[in-house]
């Protein structure tokens, strides 16, 4: 009976070895706990994220801000007592820009300033200008003709496209609730309604792109500056560029993006053919000296001799837009991969391979400094020309969904990662992260590691207001981040990178992208 007993337990042990993941390889939950000790009891967190935000300010790629934020995170991580730390180029960018003055307020029929943002890579006002508002809709060429000769030196107001802004009943911060975790986590091939794969594209039917026009059609009639509109209520505004940063750009006139609760004022009392008076004063600078950009670049050098050429990379973005001080897009993230690198480095940990940090520009432009990277160090995504160090990276770990606590991974189509990755986040799934999930997700420099067949992995995080309120725009500062959140990411990237630098083997990767030639 005893002899059975131990048969049938064997083979039940086997049984939930192959149900319940890579046992084989077990979290090492003796460092896992010094670094909760380092991240919660030590963080420097906050004091870098207020060094980065508050004190160099917006961090447009190509601006002063971003240069000087570099400066700060080389410093920083030589003080830490990282290695080969560089501000490393990674090629041209085009002009720099950046806004050293702007006001604008209404002064006829009363006096108020106004809630506007000069639009990236879009002219001053050359002084102070007092004129006249012009309310302006225009949906196609024709309607160009019944402005014509009635728009020289006047202010022109674009006609937004819906101004109607109704009460919001939902909350703009949330957390992911279980339910929606476990949506995430479930393979989205059992999406209901989703669309098939052989499913024949529908036909895009070219246009001409009639914002362009306007703007050719409103500085050739002698306008002097346009007020435009977007997303954003209650004094949030999204930012955005409104003209090329190439050094051939066609010129624009001054734009300015308005709140919308003070868009629509202007609009209602041009409507109701009230005379409308502005005064503004912008100033707008172009950056030429330089159009080199570069990355941030430093190591903890690896010890194994027969590994210590591989790498395990962290980062993050560290560039913005110009609305504010761009705290959760990508400040937070930015602070957190040195955070992570910080602990590691503080707890003496002497890794097999060596643990690289790379803070990226460029990344709101194409992700082009991680794209740079990349070509320039491991492969080139549009032929697949694969550089000798492209073997050598065992993964890249990006953070850049906003100030949100991590609650899972992707895995990134990567399935052979989940047993393994499932073990690493157990440890932490007292702290609110439990989600392995095998969907991809797009838009930050993670793809730049993907797409040439590198792991390259961003965390799942809870949104609170990224997507309502901070995303872009001029609410994106210090106070919409929580401390105990960003601490528990660097916990949790610290961990991560630790056991995928510690491991025998790299990560498993992905069939290499094929390129189909035309």
């Amino acid at each position: 009976m005893k002899k059975t007993h131990l048969i049938i337990l064997s083979l039940f042990s086997f049984i939930c070895l192959s149900f319940t993941g890579d046992k084989t390889e077990k979290a090492d939950i003796h460092t896992i706990v010094r670094i909760k000790q380092e991240g919660f009891t030590n963080s420097k967190v906050m004091e870098s994220l207020f060094q980065l935000s508050d004190c160099n300010g917006p961090r447009l790629t190509g601006s002063t801000g971003m240069k000087n934020a570099e400066l700060w995170a080389k410093k920083r991580l030589e003080e830490w007592g990282l290695t080969n730390v560089a501000i490393e180029p990674w090629g041209g960018f085009g002009k720099g820009w950046e806004t050293q003055k702007n006001y604008i307020a209404i002064t006829a029929p009363y006096y108020q300033s106004l809630i506007a943002i000069p639009k990236a890579w879009t002219p001053g006002t050359n002084g102070q200008i007092n004129a006249s508002a012009i309310l302006v809709k225009i949906d196609s060429i024709q309607d160009m003709a019944k402005y014509a000769t009635k728009l020289k030196d006047k202010i022109i107001v674009l006609q937004p496209n819906n101004n109607e802004n109704k009460i919001n009943f939902t909350a703009d911060a949330k957390r992911l609730t279980e339910e929606e975790l476990t949506k995430i986590v479930t393979d989205p091939h059992l999406d209901e309604g989703i669309a098939s794969t052989n499913a024949k594209p529908a036909t895009a039917v070219a246009k001409p792109n009639l914002r362009k026009l306007i703007d050719s059609f409103l500085l050739s009639e002698g306008a002097l500056a346009v007020l435009s509109g977007g997303r954003g209520t209650m004094g949030t505004l999204f930012t955005s560029n409104g003209a090329s940063r190439s050094w051939d750009a066609k010129p624009v006139l001054p734009e300015l993006e308005m709140g919308a609760e003070h868009l629509n004022r202007l609009v209602r009392l041009l409507d109701a053919g009230k005379e409308v008076v502005l005064e503004m004063d912008i100033r707008n600078t172009f950056i030429t000296t330089d159009s080199i950009e570069n990355n941030v670049v430093a190591e903890i050098p690896g010890t194994d001799p027969k590994l210590k050429n591989e790498l395990v990379i962290l980062g993050g973005h560290m560039d913005s837009w110009h609305g504010a001080t761009g705290v959760t897009d990508n400040g937070a993230g930015t602070v957190v991969a040195m955070e992570a690198i910080r602990i590691l480095k503080a707890l003496d940990i002497k890794p097999r391979r060596t643990i690289r940090i790379i803070l990226w520009s460029g990344e709101e432009q194409g992700l082009l400094g991680s794209r740079a990277y990349v070509k320039n160090h491991f492969a080139d995504r549009l032929t697949m020309e694969l550089k000798p160090d492209h073997e050598k990276v065992s993964a890249y770990f990006n953070l850049d969904n906003g100030a949100g606590k991590i609650r899972g991974i992707y895995l990134q189509g990567n399935d052979e990662l989940r047993p393994l990755f499932e073990t690493w986040m157990q440890p932490f799934n007292d702290i609110g992260a439990t989600a392995v999930t095998i969907r991809n997700t797009g838009s930050t420099d993670h793809i730049s590691f993907d797409e040439v067949g590198i792991p390259g992995f961003q965390f799942l995080q809870d949104p609170l207001d990224y997507g309502t309120r901070t995303h872009h725009t001029n609410m994106d500062t210090y106070e919409r981040v929580n401390t105990n959140d960003l601490m528990q990411a660097s916990i949790i990237m610290a961990s991560f990178v630790y056991h995928t630098a510690m491991r025998d083997e790299k990560l498993p990767r992905k069939p290499l992208p094929v390129i189909i030639k035309k």
